[in-house]
């Protein structure tokens, strides 16, 4: 009966993560193409209904689902230190993870800048914690494992890249514990994979390219791509962090003291960013973000950084919603600015793949997990040590701007907000 009971968490477990990340992927193609429609039908309503829309994911991110705020990776981390200093469920609860599939649908149907990679992280390591009691489930290794599977089979259910999502955790959510590559984990992150491959099929998120690159034809776009976006994804991290510790002058003392207009004020500010754009900075940017990569001068030259301020306002209004796949996003309009400044130096589809990676590395700080997750999710195998070298190039010029990683940052400064029982906006 206890090889029972233990069996069953590792497979009834992976199964509804995989199946909540599909609800959640299609939930979310919903509500994008929902406010594409309203966007197209009246291109103004963004200015009346992005303020209200943000102030009510706001209000009811922190009065019935507290600790739902933004990604949620920050959250999976601090719940695997915790020790006795908070209640994990705080962090990780089935609650929370209901509430993080509903806002985070919310957010996209209003058009904020946000993806749902960094959620179903949230969701799945919630998921799986909630097995910790049952039968032999019990002690503080076994909450761990219970947590770093869960959020790996999120990973690989999200982006339906099983790969990046053991690469994921053993680089965020395993760094300061040694990481078991263990047959449960495994088991979760298969299981949740296939799961999404069977409903979703074997899709790619932005489409396929044939491009390549010559490793001696090419050292030079691999350092300057992986420059650019290592620098551009510190910056990202560093604004990100500086934010949650609080703005200062009037915008920090507004923000603390009404958090609900500050919200509604981000969100203005992403739909005025909207209108300026045509829309092409609302939700997640895959679209935007395809166009770029198969077509060269499809987008105009300010996307990457339109796309940058609207994804760091939608961040710092406190609703949920991740970064993953609006930082793509941005690394594409980087790369596609990079390849108009330099065109000899390498293909325009290579240069938008290696600075995606780059800027998502500078970003994450994860190296591996981006060059893994932008070769499957492109079906760019080829690429495979050009998007490597620029990843781990990235990574290291991010260090220049940003030192310190930014979930882990965030995470370790939601874990005495937790305690206080009023969890960090991140």
């Amino acid at each position: 009966m206890t090889y029972w009971h233990k069996g069953w968490a590792w497979l009834i477990g992976p199964l509804l993560v995989g199946l909540v990340a599909v609800g959640l992927a299609q939930g979310s193609e919903e509500a994008t193409r929902l406010n594409r429609a309203l966007w197209s039908a009246y291109p103004y309503l963004p200015l009346l209904l992005m303020p209200a829309a943000f102030a009510a994911l706001a209000w009811v991110c922190r009065n019935w689902f507290p600790g739902a705020q933004g990604s949620g990776i920050p959250q999976a981390i601090a719940a695997m230190e915790v020790h006795d200093r908070i209640q994990p469920s705080s962090l990780l609860s089935l609650r929370i993870a209901f509430g993080k599939v509903l806002l985070t649908i919310g957010g996209l149907a209003a058009g904020a800048s946000i993806g749902r990679e960094g959620p179903t992280v949230q969701i799945g390591a919630s998921i799986m914690h909630a097995f910790r009691g049952r039968g032999p489930l019990n002690g503080e290794q076994q909450r761990r494992t219970l947590i770093l599977a869960g959020g790996a089979a999120g990973i690989a259910a999200a982006f339906n890249t099983p790969l990046a999502g053991i690469m994921f955790a053993i680089e965020e959510l395993s760094s300061q514990h040694v990481f078991k590559a263990n047959s449960s984990t495994l088991i979760t992150v298969v299981l949740s994979g296939l799961v999404s491959l069977s409903l979703l099929g074997n899709y790619t998120y932005f489409g396929t390219t044939a491009t390549t690159l010559d490793w001696r034809s090419g050292a030079l776009a691999i350092v300057v791509c992986g420059i650019a976006g290592g620098l551009g994804g510190g910056l990202f991290s560093r604004l990100m962090i500086r934010s949650s510790a609080g703005l200062p002058g009037r915008a920090g003392r507004f923000a603390r003291s009404r958090p609900y207009a500050w919200a509604a004020s981000c969100g203005l500010g992403v739909a005025l960013l909207g209108v300026v754009t045509d829309g092409l900075v609302f939700g997640t940017g895959y679209e935007p973000t395809r166009m770029t990569l198969e077509q060269s001068g499809a987008l105009p030259w300010y996307f990457g950084a339109a796309k940058f301020l609207a994804t760091l306002m939608s961040s710092a209004a406190g609703i949920p919603g991740g970064i993953f796949a609006p930082s793509l996003a941005v690394g594409a309009g980087i790369g596609d600015n990079v390849a108009a400044l330099l065109p000899a130096l390498a293909p325009h589809s290579a240069m938008v793949l290696l600075v995606m990676a780059a800027y998502l590395a500078g970003v994450t700080r994860a190296p591996l997990t981006s060059f893994i997750i932008m070769m499957e999710m492109t079906d760019s195998h080829h690429m495979l040590m050009p998007l490597m070298a620029t990843a781990l190039i990235a990574s290291a010029a991010s260090k220049l701007v940003c030192r310190t990683p930014l979930y882990h940052t965030l995470a370790e400064r939601m874990l005495p907000a937790a305690s206080a029982g009023t969890p960090g906006r991140h």
